[in-house]
Order: structure tokens, then C-alpha cells, then sequence
């Protein structure tokens, strides 16, 4: 979730209902603390609610480095990633590629539980590859050595995010240890939130992808699993007010022509289903005024709230003479 779950995102996310956000991945390697890129993935400003702050790298010594540089910065808890598939990363030999090393994994995670005073948590996959889902033995070594609490996505790294994730992993992890363990992998829903909760035994439920353009998930799942009942979709309306919102405050974040670029893919996922041959996102995206991207938006869902998507999507690309 590099690149989306960035503090715009995060504060909107917790106020739809996400009990714990987590930051964007950050590099245990120090020479790159200083960067334009890794000081706003550090930026918790206006931030309420625990902060908790991911790691990646594959030394130890300098992922303790990392955790301690963190928590001077204001981080509650440390969750170390050893779950992302990117190639980048794991070309590194961090991330889910860490998962064929059992005795390095070992090494990183005492290194940093001995480095900080604050929880240390961990995410991983199920393995590096479905002949080699080694979950079990990872979460053993996570328990033995001061992890609190283990979230698990339902994939291996040769997966990455193909195919369907599988909980059978997940549910015989939760039934191994004594920590909380966390499931996650293919949550869109009220509804499979709670069929993976029962299946798992899980304690909690972490969504990615299942909420960029959705944030309001969340307060879904709560809703159901408290009432038993599916919440109303949310209103144009209040979609409009959200991703306005949302996508104001992205252009105070980042400033300029980054701010508009970046908004272009959280549009993209919002009007997904209302604009679903992507004509408004051609034009969208090619605007690199922030003030016209609001402009472009506001004209859209007051134009949305009228008349027939079909029939408006269609006039921004041919529009009547």
C-alpha cells in the first residue's frame, strides 16, 4: 500500500471507522530518511489514534536503526513488512522474500523487539510460494521472539496479488499461537469481512485494496458485524463530499503538479463503478491544475446527481453543439 496509505488517506480512513492505520512502508536504510518521498511518509501531523509505523530492509542491525528512528519520530508501534511482493523490494531481499530465510527472519525480529520500548508487530504472507507455505514456522519464530501481534495475507509471494487469497493458512496459524493474529487478503466486503473472521478465528481484519476508493468500508463492516445488517451504500452525495475532500487535501499535501498526479489514481478507484468506461478519467488526468481538478469534479457529480451516468459520460466526449 506504499503510495496510497499516506496521511490524507489515513485520517480519512480512521474517520470512517478503521480502528488502527498504519503508515506507508518506510526504508530501514538511512541514507534515504532525508528524501523529499520518505519525510511525508513520516508525517503524522493531525494524525489521532495510535500511530503505528512499518519498516522493510533485510539487515538487522539497520532495521533497529529503523525502529529507533521511528519511535524517537513518534511511533507507538513498529510493524516490521515482511509481506510486501514487490519486485523492488524484494530484489532486496526484503519484504515476502525474507520468508526463505527463517534464521534471518529470526535475526531482524530480535534485533528490533531489543532496539525499541514500544510493540513490535509483524506482517507477512502464507509463504514464498505454494509449494513452500512455511506461515506456520514464520509465526512460531515471531511468537518465540517478542512479536504482539501477527497480521497474515492469505498469498504467497510468487502470488502476488493473483488468484483468490486462502484462509485455510491463516486459520491454522491463529490455532498455532497465542498472539493476536490479524487476516487479510481479499476483504471488499461486510460480508466477507465476517464469513473470514468466523473461518479464521482471526482476532482482527486489516483491508488494503478493498478500501482505496471505498474508505467507508470500514464503518460497513462495523455495522454489520455489530447489527448483523448491510449499511446503505453511501450517497452520490456523500461520495462527492469524501472524495473532494480527500483529494483537496492531497493537493495540500503534496503541493503542485505531484499533488494532481496523485489524486489521478484515487479518482480513478472512487468513480470506478460510476464511471466504468472511463471516459470523465481520460479527461481527468490530463489536468495538472489543482484548482480545475476540483472544478472538473464538482461539475461531474452535479451532473451525476441529475441525469444518467451513461448519458453524461458520454457528453464529456462528445458534447452537444
Amino acid at each position: 500500500m506504499a503510495g496510497v496509505t499516506d496521511r490524507p488517506f489515513r485520517q480519512l480512513c480512521k474517520r470512517l471507522g478503521a480502528g488502527l492505520v498504519v503508515s506507508e512502508m518506510l526504508s530501514s536504510n538511512p541514507r534515504v530518511w532525508d528524501t523529499e518521498k520518505s519525510k511525508q511518509r513520516m508525517d503524522h501531523e493531525g494524525e489521532e489514534g495510535v500511530r503505528s509505523v512499518q519498516i522493510a530492509g533485510s539487515d538487522p542491525e539497520l532495521m533497529a536503526q529503523a525502529a529507533q528512528f521511528n519511535v524517537a519520530n513518534g511511533a507507538q508501534i513498529v510493524d516490521i513488512n515482511m509481506g510486501c511482493p514487490a519486485k523492488k523490494v524484494n530484489k532486496k531481499l526484503a519484504g515476502s522474500a525474507l520468508l526463505q530465510d527463517p534464521p534471518l527472519v529470526e535475526k531482524i525480529i530480535q534485533a528490533v523487539v531489543k532496539a525499541v520500548n514500544v510493540p513490535v508487530t509483524l506482517k507477512i504472507r502464507t509463504g514464498w510460494n505454494v509449494e513452500n507455505r512455511n506461515g506456520l514456522l514464520i509465526a512460531q519464530i515471531a511468537q518465540d521472539n517478542g512479536i504482539q501481534s501477527l497480521a497474515v495475507h492469505g498469498r504467497t509471494k510468487a502470488c502476488m496479488y493473483k488468484g483468490n487469497a486462502e484462509y485455510d493458512t491463516i486459520k491454522a496459524i491463529k490455532q498455532a499461537v497465542s498472539i493476536p493474529v490479524v487476516a487479510n487478503g481479499d476483504i471488499t466486503s461486510a460480508q466477507k469481512a465476517k464469513h473470514v473472521l468466523e473461518y479464521t478465528g482471526a482476532d482482527a481484519l486489516m483491508i488494503g485494496r478493498g478500501a482505496q476508493g471505498h474508505p467507508w468500508i470500514f464503518r460497513e463492516i462495523l455495522h454489520y458485524l455489530q447489527t448483523g445488517q448491510v449499511l446503505a451504500a453511501p450517497s452520490i452525495d456523500e461520495v462527492s463530499s469524501v472524495l473532494l475532500e480527500h483529494v483537496a487535501n492531497v493537493h495540500q499535501f503534496y503541493g503542485g503538479i505531484k499533488g494532481c498526479r496523485i489524486a489521478r489514481k484515487h479518482v480513478g478507484w472512487y468513480l470506478a463503478e460510476h464511471d466504468q468506461q472511463k471516459l470523465f478519467r481520460i479527461k481527468f488526468n490530463a489536468i495538472e491544475d489543482a484548482g480545475q481538478q476540483l472544478d472538473e469534479l464538482t461539475m461531474y457529480f452535479d451532473k451525476l446527481a441529475g441525469e444518467p451516468v451513461l448519458s453524461f459520460v458520454t457528453e464529456l466526449v462528445s458534447p452537444a453543439a
